[in-house]
C-alpha cells in the first residue's frame, strides 16, 4: 500500500511559503481571503481526517463518506478556531474533525432515518405479470392507475354499507365492528 501523503508531500504545488508559517499565521491569511492558504491547510490535515475516518464504520456507506465528513469537520476547525483559546489548531482541528465523524455516525443510525436508508432501487429487478425480469420502475408504470372519481363513489359506497350495519348492530357489535375498521 502506497504512502500518498508521503508521496505528495514530496511534490511542491506552489504552498511552499505556507510550509515555514505557523498554522494560526495560515488561519489569518485564510480569513483575509487567500484561497491558497485554504487549500494548503486542508492538504496538510487530511491525513489527520484519514486517519480519524478509518477508526469508524459507517454500515451500508462507504469510507469516502467518513472522510467527507472529517473533511467539513476540518473545514468547521478552520472557520470556527480562535487562537486566543491557549490550544493548537491541530488539537482544535483533530477535536472537531472527530465530532463531525461521531455525529454522522450517530445521525445515519437512528431509527427515524430507516425508511430512507432501506429504500428499494427503482432501478432494481421485478418481476412483471409475465414472469420476465425488468426493473420495479417499468413494473410499477403498468399498474393500473386509479381514477380519483372511482376513489371517491368507493368511500361512498363504504360509508353506506357502514351506516346500514351500524344501524343494524347492537352498541356492543357496533363498537366490535369500528375497532376492526378504525
Amino acid at each position: 500500500m502506497y504512502d500518498w501523503v508521503g508521496i505528495l508531500g514530496t511534490f511542491d504545488f506552489g504552498y511552499s511559503i505556507y510550509k515555514s508559517l505557523l498554522d494560526t499565521d495560515i488561519l489569518g491569511l485564510i480569513k483575509d481571503g487567500d484561497s491558497n492558504a485554504l487549500e494548503y491547510l486542508l492538504q496538510k490535515y487530511k491525513h489527520l481526517v484519514h486517519l480519524k475516518a478509518k477508526t469508524y464504520f459507517l454500515l451500508g456507506a462507504e469510507r469516502e463518506d467518513l472522510i467527507q465528513e472529517g473533511m467539513i469537520g476540518l473545514c468547521k476547525a478552520i472557520r470556527d478556531y480562535e487562537p486566543d483559546h491557549r490550544t493548537s489548531f491541530k488539537v482544535f482541528a483533530e477535536l472537531c474533525i472527530t465530532r463531525q465523524i461521531i455525529t454522522a455516525v450517530k445521525t445515519y443510525t437512528r431509527q427515524k432515518h430507516i425508511p430512507l436508508n432501506s429504500y428499494i432501487s427503482l432501478n432494481s429487478p421485478s418481476y412483471g405479470d409475465d414472469d420476465q425480469e425488468r426493473p420495479l420502475a417499468e413494473t410499477l408504470r403498468n399498474e393500473k392507475i386509479y381514477d380519483p372519481v372511482d376513489f371517491i363513489i368507493n368511500k361512498e359506497q363504504f360509508n353506506h354499507v357502514q351506516e346500514y350495519l351500524v344501524s343494524e348492530l347492537s352498541s356492543l357489535e357496533e363498537k366490535a365492528f369500528l375497532s376492526l375498521i378504525y
